[in-house]
C-alpha cells in the first residue's frame, strides 16, 4: 500500500512540475511570439521607407548636377549606387561618401529611451563614408556592428505600427529624439544626414581635430 501512494504523490508532483512548466513556458512564447511579429512588421516598415530613401537621393544627386553644372563644376562625382536587395544605399557628392544601410537588423530589438518604454524598431543607419570599403573582408556581426557604430552619423528607428512616428537620432547630439511620421521620414533623415556631412569641412589633420560644422 505505501508504494501505492508513493507511486501516486509521485505522479501527483510530477503534473504539477509539468504544468508549472507549461504555463510559464507558455508565457514565454507569447512574449517571444509578441516580439516576433514586431520585428516582422517593423522590417516590413523599415524596407519600405529604405526605398523611398533610395528615390529620395536619386532626386538629391539629380539637384545638385544641375546646382554645380550651372557653377561650371563638374558632376561626375555625384552620383548613387545601391545593391541588388535595396539594403545599402552610396551617394557620393564631390569629396563625401555616405553610406545608408538596413543590414543591422539581425534579431527583434528595442530602442531604449529615457522617459518612455522601449520601442521595438526596425533601424536605418548612417555611415560617413563607403559602406563597401569600409566592410570589406568583415564577416562577424559584431565586427560589422563596430564598423557602423564607429562610422555612424544618425539612424533612423522605424517601429512596427505605421501610424507611430519614427525616432531620429544624430550622433553628435546624443540621446535626444527627433520625431518624424511614416510619410516624411525618408525625406527628412536623408535631407538631414546631408547637411550635417556637407554642412560642414575637414580640418587638416593635427592630434585629434578632425572635422567641423558650420
Amino acid at each position: 500500500m505505501s508504494k501505492g501512494y508513493e507511486n501516486f504523490n509521485n505522479l501527483e508532483t510530477s503534473f504539477r512540475k509539468s504544468t508549472l512548466i507549461q504555463e510559464r513556458i507558455g508565457l514565454v512564447s507569447t512574449h517571444m511570439y509578441k516580439q516576433f511579429l514586431d520585428y516582422q512588421h517593423a522590417t516590413l516598415n523599415t524596407a519600405e521607407i529604405f526605398v523611398e530613401m533610395i528615390d529620395n537621393l536619386k532626386a538629391i544627386a539629380d539637384s545638385l548636377k544641375q546646382s554645380f553644372a550651372s557653377r561650371g563644376v563638374t558632376t561626375e562625382n555625384i552620383y548613387v549606387e545601391y545593391d541588388k536587395d535595396k539594403t545599402v544605399v552610396i551617394i557620393n557628392i564631390l569629396w563625401h561618401t555616405i553610406s545608408l544601410t538596413t543590414r543591422c537588423n539581425y534579431e527583434p530589438q528595442a530602442l531604449f529611451r529615457e522617459s518612455a518604454p522601449p520601442m521595438f524598431s526596425g533601424r536605418i543607419m548612417a555611415i560617413n563614408g563607403n559602406y563597401n570599403e569600409l566592410l570589406d573582408g568583415i564577416s562577424s556581426r559584431s565586427e560589422v556592428m563596430q564598423v557602423l557604430l564607429d562610422k555612424e552619423v544618425a539612424s533612423l528607428f522605424v517601429p512596427a505600427d505605421k501610424t507611430q512616428n519614427s525616432i531620429f537620432k544624430i550622433k553628435h547630439l546624443s540621446n535626444r529624439e527627433f520625431f518624424l511620421n511614416s510619410s516624411d521620414a525618408a525625406r527628412e533623415f536623408v535631407l538631414k544626414v546631408i547637411e550635417t556631412i556637407c554642412g560642414g569641412g575637414v580640418y587638416h589633420e593635427e592630434g585629434s581635430r578632425r572635422s567641423f560644422n558650420i
